[in-house]
């Protein structure tokens, strides 16, 4: 007796395959995803401990003795070098410097000033990384006040300014003639208290 297949017998176990292959793609989509979350969380810490044992691009400290080597160190007027300021964010920031580059002799103390602003209905925490271009230039880049020595709390929708004040070591390599200074500014989980989480509704009174 000859054995006829029902077509629409099969027709479900094809769609049951299809939806398993959607529901192993929807999987791994998701631990992509939490891993890219924690990824990006845990980045500063990670960026900490490369810069305790490196000793590269600190964030923190600030060096006691910058204002006081700015203040004796001779402005070389004989060279130029051009520094570059760049700005990244990661996360609902908007984030840029006033001016794109200057012209700036080694030795010169030199003022420029960041804008970021919170776009979340919510209050952020963040910290700036910096970078630089050549690497090795970042050892002759002295800041005296800087935004990405401690992390920056911003309210809701807040805006605010701020600046960098630095100079550049005349013993700078000859051949280093243009310099870019790179911020990413990240926002940090958790790191506003539960009462910065929201902007708290007034009360007009009892009713």
């Amino acid at each position: 007796m000859t054995d006829r297949s029902n077509p629409a017998e099969a027709a479900p176990t094809a769609a049951q395959a299809v939806a398993r292959d959607n529901a192993t793609m929807v999987r791994k989509l998701l631990v992509v995803a939490l891993l890219m979350f924690g990824f990006g969380w845990a980045l500063i810490p990670i960026y900490r401990k490369i810069c305790e044992i490196t000793g590269i691009n600190l964030l923190t400290n600030k060096d006691p003795q910058a204002a006081a080597r700015a203040a004796n160190t001779q402005v070389d007027t004989s060279r130029k070098v051009i520094v570059e300021f760049d700005a990244n964010r990661q996360g609902p920031w908007r984030f840029k410097p006033h001016v794109n580059h200057m012209e700036v002799h080694p030795g010169e103390l030199v003022h420029v000033d960041y804008d970021l602003v919170n776009l979340e209905g919510r209050a952020m925490a963040g910290q700036a990384i910096p970078s630089y271009a050549p690497l090795q230039s970042g050892s002759y880049f002295q800041k005296l006040e800087c935004f990405c020595f401690k992390q920056q709390v911003l309210e809701a929708g807040e805006s605010r300014k701020f600046p960098v004040v630095f100079f550049i070591d005349p013993n700078l390599p000859k051949d280093v003639t243009q310099i870019t200074l790179s911020y990413t500014f990240f926002e940090i989980p958790g790191a506003t208290r539960p009462e910065q989480a929201a902007v708290p509704e007034t009360s007009n009174g009892p009713s």
